[in-house]
């Protein structure tokens, strides 16, 4: 009580003090709300660099091991369909995935049917996996000798799927590329359905595959009430953020033309689940046309996602997107084409 009075008095006294003080706390609270502003939606969202050797891959030739050192961006007439698979601890169901994967591949990427030259590859994007998920690949990829065209890329420090998606994209050859998710959830036959929508002219687009139409059916019903009323809040926020018009964001089956991957992957930000916006508004910005397809898709167990904390930091992210952007802290890319 004392020390109200004195403060009191010493207001009564002279009333500026009391303006220089708000004054000086409210300069406080904005360098503070400033600096968290810059270390966490700037500094704490840039892609990390390459490491030293995560550039070089690995597959089978006639049992052996044989390295290759990757370039980014490299113009391959000849591939095309590069198909960009993240991997973290995956050994268990990446398998059954490129079984499905290079049993479509094999029949409809070819020359001549199943007996001419491949015209497909795919990029495993091991995500500093802890198991056997790049040896489990390896020998699936020997006991068909796949060669070089089933290839392994190991980071050296754990990216989170958008980083890996990002690195696959950006070493990507082929005329097309897609990324997968290795727990196989969607048939992967379903590619045709994409192509049918993708643009057939050379700035191409992205198309997306979508189980928005699934909402009510059986597969969604019996999740989790926590699950299902996280995935209803998330679409909330994105409508309250302005993406209204994709019903799926996050599904783990996107298409694009070398132009869209090769102008979007290489101006990405975030690395964690929330990368599927970040590369939508992208698209965005670029004018390119972007189609959504339903898909087949089932549940499958064994997700490596902490639903409530990284469905929280997913919704940060989310913040953190729009907040970059529309701030100019991100650039915005202007259209390469009138």
């Amino acid at each position: 009580m004392l020390s109200i009075e004195i403060l009191k008095s010493f207001f009564r006294k002279d009333p500026t003090n009391m303006f220089v003080s708000i004054a000086l706390s409210s300069f406080l609270l904005v360098l503070f709300f400033g600096i968290f502003f810059y270390t966490y939606l700037i500094r704490s969202h840039c892609p990390r660099k390459q490491i030293e050797g995560e550039n070089r891959c690995v597959y089978i030739v006639d049992g052996r091991k044989e390295y290759k050192t990757l370039k980014r961006n490299v113009d391959d007439q000849q591939i095309r369909l590069t198909v960009v698979i993240p991997a973290y601890n995956e050994s268990d169901r990446i398998v059954d995935m490129l079984k499905e994967t290079v049993d479509h591949l094999e029949k409809y990427y070819r020359t001549f049917g199943n007996r001419g030259k491949r015209l497909w590859e795919v990029l495993v994007i091991d995500d500093e996996s802890t198991d056997s998920t790049v040896d489990s690949v390896l020998r699936f990829s020997g006991s068909l000798d796949l060669g070089d065209h089933v290839r392994v890329c190991s980071l050296k420090k754990n990216r989170g799927k958008g980083g890996a998606v990002t690195w696959g994209m950006l070493h990507a050859r082929g005329q097309y590329a897609i990324f997968a998710d290795a727990d196989g959830a969607s048939k992967f036959s379903d590619i045709e359905l994409l192509f049918e929508s993708m643009p057939k002219n050379a700035i191409g687009g992205v198309v997306i595959g979508s189980r928005a139409h699934m909402v009510n059916t059986e597969a969604v019903v019996k999740r989790s009430f926590i699950r299902n009323f996280l995935m209803h809040s998330f679409h909330k926020l994105l409508q309250i953020l302005g993406v209204r018009e994709i019903g799926d964001t996050q599904c783990g089956f996107k298409l694009f033309s070398r132009f869209a991957y090769q102008n979007i992957f290489s101006r990405m930000h975030v690395e964690g689940w929330i990368f599927d916006i970040e590369v939508l508004t992208l698209a965005r910005f670029l004018q390119l046309p972007i189609y959504e397809i339903p898909i087949t898709w089932h549940e499958v167990g064994g997700s490596k996602m902490t639903l409530l904390k990284d469905s929280i930091r997913m919704a940060i992210d989310l913040l953190v997107i729009r907040l970059n952007y529309s701030f100019g802290i991100w650039q915005r890319p202007k259209p390469k084409y009138a």
